[in-house]
């Protein structure tokens, strides 16, 4: 298969709006409406304005995890560490780019903390916010990995299978015709090597994107989904989330291409896959750690009283937050 030549990173030629970013929105919107759809089939004392919030902190807790993540630890050199400030600074040469490089990893342990403190401070259970946004996550996280595919770029790695793709020379690096592996590809598709007039050639890669798009993302979220109302205790699904996106990723890991400037690391595991042992360490003694909590008991639904007394407290507070600012303000 061949790269489709109509695929292109830019909305509109010229303009700095890319696919990239819109899939973002895409995908924090579709995780809001499936996290909503649970506080309204749980009857969840939860008021719009407080889920908005909810919102606003998680997502700005999970970009800044994924910025830092990508720069710090993916980005290979030590710029960002003598520039701190150009983390966030979305120009390059004086030209408008964007955050470029973002890490999941990142993003999912800064989001998940963002929850906690919102949930502490809100007088919420972390626990039962956490599960509702591990169902969430993953069909949103979808729209990130198809940004990544438009963008043609994380692809997997040389392949003869019917799934390779043939990705834009721009975007890949080219391989030595003299790379054994590559000449088994090549002798496997029928690709003469003498024949190609250079000493770089481009072949077939996994779309380890769509690859992670499916199995990260639309499989992943079946699993978690399918266990909301039927947790064992609070807390489950996010442990059960951070375990299973390890395991996936960990696997999908195998098919994908490493960062060119980084390479394999520590028993010739990608970064991706060390993060990924983090990951499903950090879901396994999740579980044990919140199971063992008093009041582990699952609320699968609110009653109608459990919700209005609890938003009545929520108002009360909000009411309470409002005077002290006024009297600031005097």
């Amino acid at each position: 298969m061949i790269f489709p030549s109509w695929i292109s990173p830019e909305i509109i030629p010229g303009l700095p709006i890319r696919w990239y970013g819109l899939m973002y929105i895409f995908a924090f919107g579709t995780a809001f409406i499936m996290y909503r759809k649970q506080v309204k089939e749980r009857n969840f004392p939860m008021s719009d304005d407080s889920l908005s919030s909810l919102f606003f902190w998680g997502i700005l807790g999970l970009l800044i995890g994924a910025r830092l993540f990508s720069t710090l630890i993916y980005h290979g050199d030590s710029t960002y560490l003598k520039n701190p400030w150009l983390i966030f600074w979305p120009f390059q040469n004086g030209r408008f780019t964007g955050l470029q490089g973002m890490s999941y990893h990142g993003g999912a342990f800064c989001g998940l903390l963002a929850v906690i403190l919102f949930s502490k401070a809100k007088k919420y259970s972390f626990r039962e916010i956490g599960d509702m946004f591990a169902a969430a996550i993953p069909l949103g996280f979808t729209f990130g990995r198809i940004g990544n595919f438009i963008n043609a770029e994380l692809y997997g790695k040389i392949t003869a299978s019917p799934l390779g793709m043939v990705f834009p020379e721009k975007s890949t690096r080219l391989l030595s015709i003299h790379d054994p592996k590559v000449q088994e590809v090549a002798e496997k598709l029928g690709i003469d090597l003498t024949q190609t007039g250079s000493s770089l050639v481009n072949l077939p890669r996994h779309p380890s994107q769509l690859y992670q798009a499916f199995f990260e993302g639309i499989v992943l979220w079946v699993i978690v989904w399918s266990f909301r109302n039927r947790k064992p205790f609070k807390g489950f699904l996010v442990g059960l989330y951070f375990l299973g996106y390890g395991v996936i990723r960990f696997i999908i890991e195998f098919f994908r291409e490493p960062d060119a400037h980084l390479g394999y690391r520590f028993a010739n595991l990608t970064t991706g896959q060390i993060l990924c042992l983090f990951m499903i360490a950090f879901g396994s003694i999740w579980m044990v750690a919140v199971s063992s909590l008093p009041d582990s008991k699952p609320v699968n639904a609110f009653s109608e009283e459990e919700q209005k007394q609890a938003q009545k407290e929520e108002a009360a507070r909000e009411r309470n937050q409002r005077r002290k600012m006024r009297k600031k303000l005097k």
